[in-house]
């Protein structure tokens, strides 16, 4: 069944062409990433899907019989809203039995109010859906659900924009950048969801674990035109290069042919029969084959760095709190030469915080920093991109440097600096307020760069960046010479420039994990199961009898918990049977086996907490 179609778009700002003759179909059951350089017209294509937007011409269609959601990089919400408004905005019976419950949930004491909601909840059946909105807000950390939107960060307003799309459960969601303001525990559990869901996806994602764990198709807008490729990333990057060398190939052989065209032409006389006007003609066909550029821009810099001497930064017992939330208790820490930290925790753990102690933003409550006599930071925030909206691009480089210094005396003119960075000449003169979020961030970084620095500190520099930016701007890294340390949610481009990590892990407490984000996150899952065989273990043991004490009885919500576990947990069984049976099947790949493996050890998981609280309230019952 179609869900999508889309026919010849065009659109455009100013005398920038966007999208040019854009045609794409999505069927049912399609998880289909949209990829393309920044300022593409992605975001723009994906507000025109969602009628947010008019193409100047070309048509999108929906299927009419299906339900629709799009969640954009930058949620609108009614600022004057709660939470609870905002999230379950649909007039539905349900959603009005379950908003009044999750609004009562906020003044428990108040026992009619939560009689008349548990009998809202009955009335609409709707306990089964609210188990799942419980899941949901608590996964993505939306608390304080009276709480107006206006009070909110950027952050909490696309969580609240994204757990509002996953609770309508469309067949048909539109996302850009999902990923964005979503901690790395999150990301987990949102790929996992949509792995398990029913649904069909369009998204523009510059998360590549994320697109490769969701997605099965991709398509890349290039030049205005569209290229699918089914399968994953690495497939991807594989046809797109083959791609890439036949089209240089075709040009190679257009300009050897169009060099003789052109002497023909210069020694014509200048009247011309019928067959000589078509050998014009076809000159200029030519001429637009052969002129075609298909070579990716790379961001290829060697920029010039101070030395750092022997000291270079250290952290001597630093303690910092908010009232009772504990961000640093006596960490201590000295910076080698060359080091490259990742720092890994839940959202308001404190990451930015400790960036902003280290660059003297914030002071701590005890302990000192101590800061090398050589050190140049460069600190790229997310708090700090405020770039001159009323500037042209070459304006805001050229009032840093006209000429930017390079390695071994070199040095660099402003334009062939942007050029690099992916900003062609016809580009440089275009006003900061007409480029795209991530042509933003770019320019932003560019000027972080432009300093020299020898220890980069970046905070969620991946956030809006376009694969093709992302790629160059990890080789850029991996070069690198100085001390790098980074708040990413990007395990890709974490794995890849990290070698040890700073792991929060609450009370203030930060542990030093020495290796990737990769091979924490499995000794961490490693770590869970065997807890999970010990506590298994120590409840087989016989108990000693006790004498009965009274114990509080269910709950209504918990009774309806406990009437319907049964059923789950016998579900679950026969899930993990099938795939124990798929994986005794000779004829699978190393990654079926891997993919099939993860599943198997995620419904174990669920059976035994289940079990366990089907044991719990047993019990009580």
């Amino acid at each position: 069944m179609n869900y999508l179609t889309v026919e010849n778009l065009r659109h455009s700002y100013a005398d920038r062409v966007l999208l040019d003759g854009v045609t794409f179909y999505i069927d049912k059951g399609q998880k289909v990433a949209l990829v393309a350089k920044n300022g593409s017209g992605k975001s723009t294509l994906l507000r025109i899907i969602a009628g947010l937007e008019k193409p100047e011409k070309g048509t999108v269609s929906i299927n009419k019989n299906i339900r629709f959601s799009y969640l954009s990089q930058e949620p609108e919400l009614d600022e004057n809203k709660t939470i609870t408004e905002s999230i379950f905005a649909s007039d539905t019976p349900m959603m009005q039995a379950i908003r009044f419950y999750e609004e009562a949930m906020e003044d428990s004491e108040n026992q009619q109010r939560m009689k008349e909601a548990f009998a809202r909840m009955d009335a609409a059946n709707a306990w089964d859906y609210e188990s799942k909105v419980s899941q949901v807000l608590g996964i993505l950390k939306i608390h304080h659900l009276t709480q107006a939107v206006k009070y909110l960060s950027g952050g909490q307003k696309k969580r609240i924009a994204l757990a509002k799309v996953l609770l309508e459960e469309p067949d048909f969601l539109v996302m850009d950048e999902p990923t964005n303001h979503l901690d790395l525990d999150m990301i987990e559990w949102f790929e996992q969801y949509l792995d398990r869901a029913n649904m069909t996806l369009l998204m523009v994602t510059h998360d590549r674990y994320f697109l490769d764990s969701v997605c099965n198709e991709i398509i890349e807008l290039d030049k205005g035109e569209v290229y699918r490729f089914k399968g994953d990333y690495a497939y991807y990057i594989e046809k797109k290069a083959e791609r890439q060398e036949s089209e240089l190939a075709t040009i190679d052989k257009a300009q050897n042919l169009l060099r003789k065209e052109l002497d023909w032409m210069r020694r014509q006389p200048k009247a011309r029969g019928t067959k000589a006007r078509a050998r014009i003609d076809a000159f200029y066909d030519l001429k637009e084959v052969a002129s075609k550029d298909v070579k990716e821009k790379e961001l290829k810099l060697s920029i010039k760095m101070e030395r750092l001497g022997g000291k270079i930064l250290e952290l001597h017992h630093v303690r910092k709190a908010y009232g009772d939330l504990k961000i640093l208790e006596d960490f201590s820490y000295k910076f080698r030469e060359g080091e490259r930290v990742g720092i890994v925790g839940p959202n308001g753990s404190g990451k930015s915080t400790l960036l902003n102690m280290i660059m003297e933003r914030e002071q701590p409550d005890g302990g000192k920093i101590v800061r090398g006599d050589t050190i140049v930071f460069g600190y790229y925030s997310q708090a700090g991109i405020q770039l001159p909206e009323n500037k042209r691009v070459i304006e805001v480089i050229k009032d840093i440097a006209e000429y930017i210094p390079l390695d071994k005396g070199k040095t660099l003119r402003a334009e062939s600096f942007l050029e690099r960075f992916l900003f062609p000449p016809e580009q440089q003169y275009t006003p900061v307020s007409k480029l795209s979020g991530g042509e933003k961030r770019r320019l932003y970084l560019m000027t972080i760069l432009m300093k020299n620095p020898n220890f980069l500190i970046l905070d969620e520099p991946t956030n809006d960046l376009d694969i093709v930016t992302l790629n160059v701007l990890e080789e850029f890294l991996e070069g690198y010479k100085g001390c790098l340390l980074m708040v990413s949610h990007d395990r890709h481009f974490m794995d890849k420039l990290t070698d040890h990590l700073f792991v929060y892990e609450g009370e203030g407490i930060i542990k030093d994990f020495n290796g990737n984000y990769t091979e924490y996150k499995l000794g961490k899952e490693a770590q869970k199961i065997q807890q999970r065989q010990e506590t298994k273990e120590r409840k087989e043991e016989p108990k000693p009898i006790e004498e009965k004490s009274e114990k509080k009885k269910l709950s209504y919500k918990e009774q309806r918990e406990y009437d319907s576990l049964e059923a789950e947990i016998a579900q679950l069984e026969t899930q993990r049977d099938e795939l124990t049976a798929q994986l005794g099947n000779g004829n699978l790949s190393g990654q079926q086996v891997q993919d099939i493996g993860k599943q198997l050890a995620e419904t174990i998981q669920a059976i035994d907490e289940k079990t366990n609280r089907w044991i719990e309230l047993a019990e009580r019952a």
